[in-house]
């Protein structure tokens, strides 16, 4: 921390005489006078140097809560930018999956009509395959009639 330096205070050592004089008459010539505007002039300069100090200390101070407040600004700034982008990927997301959603519906309704018709096909191969027997059964038993009925007609 700063530490202001005061002037030294100069005034002068009283030799034995001076000082029996100065107790005699309590406002010699350059004697108690003299101390007493170097203990004002020092006062005054202390007083100076103080209100100097709470002055820049009083800008300092709101420098600082002024740059508090800008880096708190920024730092807001910041976070929310991340957390709107965020929230805009999110939005973006649910869109594509509403919209994967329905093409996923589409699919499984045409799967479904595949399916469907694909079984119907199956029924009716089989029932081509079943005709197609039940024809060969037929001819055969059309021709084991033929024989039976030539076999009885001939002489």
């Amino acid at each position: 921390m700063y530490s202001p330096q005061l002037p030294l205070a100069r005034s002068r050592v009283l030799s034995p005489s001076e000082s029996e004089v100065s107790q005699a008459d309590p406002h010699p010539v350059g004697g108690v006078g003299g101390l007493e505007a170097s203990l004002l002039s020092l006062i005054h300069h202390h007083h100076q140097r103080s209100v100097l100090l709470r002055d820049r200390t009083e800008k300092a101070r709101r420098d600082a809560i002024r740059s508090a407040g800008a880096v708190s600004d920024l730092l807001v700034e910041a976070v929310n930018g991340g957390v709107q982008e965020a929230f805009l990927n999110q939005k973006r997301i649910e869109l594509e999956i509403r919209a994967s959603a329905a093409t996923v519906s589409c699919f499984m309704k045409q799967t479904d009509h595949w399916l469907a018709s694909t079984h119907a096909l199956n029924s009716a191969i089989k029932e081509i395959g079943d005709f197609e027997n039940w024809m060969k059964t037929m001819d055969f038993e059309c021709k084991s009639i033929n024989a039976a009925i030539r076999n009885i007609h001939q002489p």
